[in-house]
């Protein structure tokens, strides 16, 4: 079976670039803590890399994929994809907060198998 990333947008619509937002569109990512699982492809590479400065993703465990169905009613299931709305994370987000890469220990850009702890913060 093919993987799937899950993406969260962390960062509001306020002051975004009009090409990055038609990305969002295209990903279900209209707002604030919204989760939406996609496959793993080229095409949502691509997507994912040019909104970067905005989202977070990571591969999804299919453990996580059923605690989600369980615990939140997905808001929207088409074309291939899964939307849900969250909560913020219990905790917070990294240290250094919504405008660093999770490289450089904040809570933007790619973050592996980590996703799944920060969906398990969100749903709680």
């Amino acid at each position: 079976m093919s993987n799937k990333i899950a993406v969260i947008r962390i960062r509001g619509p306020v002051k975004v670039e009009a090409s990055i937002n038609e990305t969002m569109k295209r990903l279900g990512l209209l707002r604030k803590n919204t989760l939406v699982i996609l496959p793993d492809s080229k095409e949502v590479k691509g997507m994912l890399e040019k909104a970067k400065d905005y989202i977070t993703w990571g591969v999804v465990s299919e453990e996580t994929i059923s605690l989600l169905k369980s615990k939140k009613k997905p808001f929207v299931e088409k074309e291939n994809k899964l939307i849900f709305r969250l909560n913020p994370p219990r905790g917070g987000f990294e240290r250094k907060g919504i405008k660093t890469p999770f490289t450089l220990g904040g809570a933007l850009g790619f973050r592996g198998e980590k996703i799944n702890e920060l969906i398990k913060r969100m749903i709680e």
